[in-house]
């Protein structure tokens, strides 16, 4: 029934010389792209190595990262924002290992003014025992793991804004073993706000490796919250919760080599402010799966679900990506959207990406 909406929208006459125009067009600009990096290529990177060789020692790793993004809702909706060129992010990150095992990282962005991310001292005592305490990403949803530069998608699953911020400050203890990972935490629960309700954010995650081989890596865990910040807006949802707030769910993720894949359920409930004090569940789930063709290239395609029990909406987010790795230091996104809604029209977009990242 969802790739039967998807169909339908593409077998439409209405708004064609729109529609069309602007596909063309993004097609235009992805096929200028592609081949100007396929005529680019080549086996030997000396500049990228002499700056590896200068700035990512143990100590001292400077990272960049700049993003240039196109956005087109091809519908005149205002989806994905609205058509327009954009940035995305725009970092400096440093970190290092200094003596006795200790760590630190400081990362800022720059995209409207300068605004810290993350700011950290730890110690690592091994693999399998570390601590770090400041302000960083809290371990409550595998697609928030990686950094912007390292998303299979131009955009992380919904659940992620929905349900969590993107960073907070306090705790965490974590290790990793052969067998198993854990993730224990304890957090303000206010992100980066550094205000003070005298209550935290408690956050769980185990993971176990069902496989780990050179060849294929399995595996599967829970993650599960507990949050205390009555009064605090969760989110992006634009609900504020009233009551003690539990998330919880699980996730598995596979990686084969040229086959790859994850998938997360998560199930956030508390009593909403704006819904008159009732008890506000929220559901979301993701599956991702992709191929990787050639060692530079990565197809692949996600389903994204959010719902919201007392609000009553509920949507399907469906993703086409292909992925490029022109160079080391250079790649790009395409991705194809489409949001299919419950309580309103579907809706359609397209999003490029062009990043350096070193």
């Amino acid at each position: 029934m969802i790739f039967g909406r998807f169909a339908i929208f593409l077998g439409k006459t209405h708004q064609q010389n729109i529609y069309y125009m602007k596909s063309t067009v993004l097609a235009l600009l992805i096929s200028l792209i592609f081949f100007s990096f396929s005529f680019a290529q080549g086996d030997s990177e000396p500049i990228a190595q002499e700056l590896r060789d200068r700035l990512k020692t143990d100590s001292f790793r400077v990272g960049v990262l700049l993003q240039n993004q196109l956005d087109v809702a091809l519908q005149d909706d205002g989806f994905l924002g609205g058509s327009k060129f954009d940035l995305g992010a725009t970092r400096l990150d440093i970190r290092g290992i200094v003596d006795q095992g200790f760590t630190y990282r400081f990362q800022v962005d720059f995209r409207r003014q300068v605004s810290i991310m993350d700011a950290q001292v730890g110690y690592r005592a091994s693999d399998s025992f570390r601590v770090v305490a400041g302000a960083f990403k809290p371990f409550l949803s595998i697609d928030l793991d990686p950094g912007p530069g390292d998303t299979h998608f131009i955009s992380r699953a919904r659940q992620v804004g929905a349900m969590m911020n993107s960073r907070e400050i306090g705790v965490t203890f974590l290790g990793d073993t052969e067998f198993f990972n854990y993730r224990l935490g304890i957090y303000n629960g206010t992100a980066l706000t550094r205000q003070n309700n005298d209550r935290f954010l408690y956050t769980l995650r185990l993971g176990f490796n069902l496989l780990n081989d050179e060849n294929n890596h399995l595996e599967v865990g829970i993650n599960g919250a507990y949050d205390e910040n009555n009064g605090w807006r969760m989110g992006n949802t634009g609900l504020t919760q009233t009551s003690d707030r539990v998330l919880y769910g699980g996730f598995l993720r596979y990686d084969g080599g040229g086959v790859f894949g994850a998938a997360e359920f998560l199930q956030n409930r508390f009593d909403a402010l704006e819904l008159g004090n009732q008890e506000e569940t929220t559901t979301g789930f993701f599956a991702t799966l992709g191929f990787r063709p050639t060692s530079k290239n990565e197809v692949l395609a996600r389903w994204d679900h959010l719902s919201f029990d007392v609000r009553g909406d509920s949507s399907e987010l469906l993703t086409l990506g292909w992925n490029h790795q022109a160079t080391s230091l250079i790649s790009f996104q395409v991705n194809v959207i489409a949001q299919l809604n419950d309580d309103m029209d579907d809706q359609f977009g397209l999003s490029g990406l062009i990043q350096y990242q070193f």
